[in-house]
């Protein structure tokens, strides 16, 4: 029995069965919470602003895309941000482990290689997150960090809270580990800033196939309609990517693994001439393993303004000045973001704060002392 039957069929014998257990996991998770709600386990507070995002759900749901969108997105701003992860998969032997584009994701995971090639931003992965984090401001002087998963990592204060939801899929049969497939209950998602689902105000762009051995060759999707391929997923949740390119007419042979497998010869290479294709964060993992039968689909996260909107208003009320890391004062009036410690005071455009020193204003010593 699979785990799409156990937990998205509220129906499913062996899911009933298991209920008394997940309601002791609820318990246990709710007394975590409450722990650290009163500070009986410690957590820790950064001088930056911390976004997390996250999901409550066991299984893929889109995080990755959202999170290189949201870098390059605030950087266009005039922010620095830096990401971290816990670095699933890896098997680096002492932490933080800085990455970068050429990492090995054996060591880092596979991730946060693919966030640090499109990101263009310092990456950090390390079990205790808090760690990742220290490293980043240590070495690269970040005003912002993005938190890569880690929703239920509580010992890391943070600041605005993003939950990933899968539109199709939603919460399976609504039920906690092991009977369903929530990590906490349905009601955590009462106290999150943000609930953006998968399918609805976050969609992908597909582009072209790229060769895994050689990026630079692209093949169009819709050049292999109607041919037969195989198809390796090492994902949370390989069924939606299957059907992605059932949509384009392609005929499948597909491969499934587990979510942040480590790739074998054995594994890709078969005895035929096919194409084989998989996702890019399945490409990472297996650039030296790869011939020219192999192709990774990209894909970029696609973000509704409606979603835009309240990201620029959650980051007025938390954003500091990335000169001093001081707090800022939102003048409504004016529309900017004043910083008494540096006297500047950034423009806000387009309904977003640009922090870039270089196109803040001074601030008078009258308006100083009013501040």
């Amino acid at each position: 029995m699979n785990l799409e039957s156990l937990w998205y069929n509220k129906k499913n014998i062996l899911s009933l069965a298991l209920t008394p257990l997940a309601g002791l996991f609820c318990l246990v998770v709710k007394i975590r919470q409450y722990a650290y709600k009163r500070g009986w386990i410690s957590s820790k507070r950064f001088p930056v602003p911390i976004i997390v995002v996250g999901n409550i759900t066991v299984g893929g749901t889109g995080k990755t895309p959202l999170v290189i969108w949201l870098a390059k997105y605030l950087k266009k701003q005039g922010i620095k941000p830096g990401i971290i992860s816990r670095g699933y998969g890896g098997k680096a032997k002492s932490s933080p482990q800085a990455v970068f584009p050429d990492s090995d994701p054996q060591l880092v995971g596979d991730e946060p290689v693919l966030i640090a090639r499109h990101s263009g931003c310092p990456v950090a992965v390390a079990p205790k997150r808090s760690l990742a984090v220290e490293y980043l401001l240590n070495q690269y002087n970040c005003n912002l960090i993005i938190s890569d998963d880690g929703l239920q990592h509580y010992a890391l204060q943070r600041d605005i809270e993003i939950a990933v939801v899968d539109a199709k899929r939603r919460y399976g049969n609504e039920r906690c580990l092991p009977a369903g497939p929530l990590r906490e209950p349905l009601s955590r998602l009462k106290t999150v800033d943000c609930i953006i689902s998968n399918g609805t105000e976050l969609q992908y762009e597909i582009q072209a196939l790229r060769r895994v051995t050689d990026d630079q060759i692209v093949n169009p999707l819709t050049a292999l309609a109607n041919q037969k391929v195989h198809v390796v997923a090492a994902i949370g949740n390989p069924s939606k990517f299957f059907q992605l390119l059932r949509q384009y007419g392609l005929i499948l042979d597909c491969h499934e693994f587990r979510d942040h497998h480590i790739y074998t010869e054995n594994d890709i290479l078969f005895d035929d001439d096919l194409p084989v294709i998989m996702t890019e964060k399945d490409a990472v993992k297996c650039k030296k393993i790869a011939n020219e039968q192999h192709w990774y689909l990209p894909i970029t996260a696609k973000l509704a303004q409606s979603f835009k909107t309240k990201m620029n208003k959650k980051l007025f009320e938390i954003l500091v000045c990335p000169v001093t890391k001081g707090p800022l004062i939102y003048d409504k009036n004016a529309k900017e973001l004043l910083c008494k410690s540096s006297r500047l005071a950034y423009p806000i455009q387009n309904d977003f704060p640009v922090m870039l020193p270089e196109k803040a204003r001074k601030l008078s010593l009258e308006e100083i002392e009013r501040i």
